[in-house]
């Protein structure tokens, strides 16, 4: 392997990392599931720091990068709510989060034949909820491992709801505008 590919090679690495977090959290293994969860943010920072870092940046990189952190918090925070830790209504508002982008990229770049790789750059919202959503999973985790912080989790639950759906709405702005500008060009 050439280090050209090792940022999307990080990617991969945190796609893998999905499946032993799962199991951990499965088995209610909250500190293990923690260790993961940040050997997974570790490759996260590293990927796009040393492809920005070395110019290594890349259209597949462009897309790999994001889907690889959707597995990874879509399939935790679905175990999450599984292991009865996360409220259905914040999986739902990730969720729908999650499809708004998604549909949105893929009927971008399925309707335009030289689809700008700079759209895939995430807004500060999306940086922010980003973070906010991280912090959710490692917050849970603790209160999980019993290190006594718990009681503020409708506040941290209806934060993280605030900042997905203010990133959500961004998402749908944004994609609306690009249709509109592509049917404008037809």
């Amino acid at each position: 392997m050439s280090f050209s590919m090792l940022p999307n090679a990080l990617s991969i690495i945190r796609i893998i990392l999905t499946v032993p977090i799962v199991i951990a959290l499965l088995k209610e293994q909250y500190l293990l599931t923690m260790l993961l969860f940040l050997v997974a943010g570790i490759t996260d920072a590293l990927d796009g720091w040393i492809a920005k870092q070395f110019y290594m940046q890349s259209r597949l990189g462009s897309i790999i990068d994001p889907v690889a952190d959707k597995i990874l918090l879509t399939c935790t925070f679905i175990t999450l709510y599984w292991v009865e830790v996360l409220p259905l209504w914040l999986l739902m508002i990730i969720f729908v989060r999650d499809v708004i982008i998604i549909a949105g990229a893929l009927g971008y770049f399925l309707g335009e034949e030289s689809a700008d790789t700079d759209l895939l750059e995430p807004s500060l919202i999306s940086k922010v909820n980003t973070v906010l959503q991280i912090t959710l999973v490692l917050y849970l985790l603790l209160i999980e491992l019993y290190i006594g912080i718990d009681g503020m989790q409708e506040i941290v639950f209806v934060i993280v709801a605030t900042s997905t759906a203010l990133s959500g709405a961004d998402y749908g702005l944004l994609w609306v505008k690009k249709f509109i500008l592509q049917e404008t060009k037809k």
